[in-house]
């Protein structure tokens, strides 16, 4: 590992932690996305993280606060978007017909997306708009 990518990884490690802590399992490899969508059961919540302010000031906190009803995903995951590019990238591949984006946040059944917030709809927003938009979700889904 280059001295930048080291840098990078502790620079990261407190954001990756911020959804570790809110029990989100971290999906690193390709492998790992793919086994994870292979045995999805029930609703999953998948948050593509990222280093970026919106994640950091909206994102992160609205998925947080949005886990704290009584309906919610049965799994959460995150790939880290620019750190695991691998992992973003299959998992990416998943989210069939919609653009690249980070972050962002997709609720997915059966390797399915059935809803999805990108970046158009954090950045620039409220936290309580993001975080209705996901409850709404997971009382229609979950």
């Amino acid at each position: 590992m280059n001295p930048y990518e080291q840098y990078m990884k502790e620079v990261s490690q407190p954001m990756r932690d911020e959804l570790i802590t809110a029990g989100f399992e971290e999906l690193t490899t390709p492998e790992e996305v793919d086994e994870f969508v292979s045995t999805m059961e029930g609703t999953s919540l998948v948050v593509v993280n990222s280093v970026c302010g919106c994640a950091a000031g909206l994102a992160r906190p609205a998925v947080r606060e949005s886990l704290k009803g009584d309906k919610k995903p049965n799994q959460l995951v995150t790939v880290f978007a620019g750190q695991d590019r691998e992992a973003t990238a299959r998992m990416r591949d998943y989210f069939e017909g919609i653009e690249p984006s980070s972050p962002s946040m997709a609720l997915m059944k059966n390797g399915q997306v059935l809803h999805f917030i990108p970046r158009e709809e954090i950045e620039g927003y409220e936290m309580e708009e993001i975080v209705n938009s996901l409850v709404k979700a997971y009382q229609q889904y979950c």
